[in-house]
């Protein structure tokens, strides 16, 4: 079983609302587990980044516009 702590955080009250909404729609389990999940999709981003970063090295150096542009759209960002 994942080991848990509990910790005391400060939020803007927006965010917090934002929680308790998704717990009342269902969307999330509790505010904690909605806190969980945005910290491990922060993760996830910022170990996606530093990938990128790793393999624009490998392969030649930073993006250009086009390339960047063409991966959003791709993404549909």
């Amino acid at each position: 079983m994942t080991r848990r702590a509990k910790i005391a955080v400060t939020v803007p009250q927006e965010r917090l609302d934002a929680a308790q909404r998704a717990v009342c729609d269902g969307r999330a389990a509790g505010v904690s587990a909605y806190a969980a999940e945005a910290m491990e999709q922060r993760e996830k981003s910022e170990d996606f980044v530093l990938k990128l970063e790793e393999a624009l090295e490998e392969s030649g150096g930073p993006m250009t516009d086009a390339e960047r542009e063409e991966i959003d759209r791709l993404a549909g960002w």
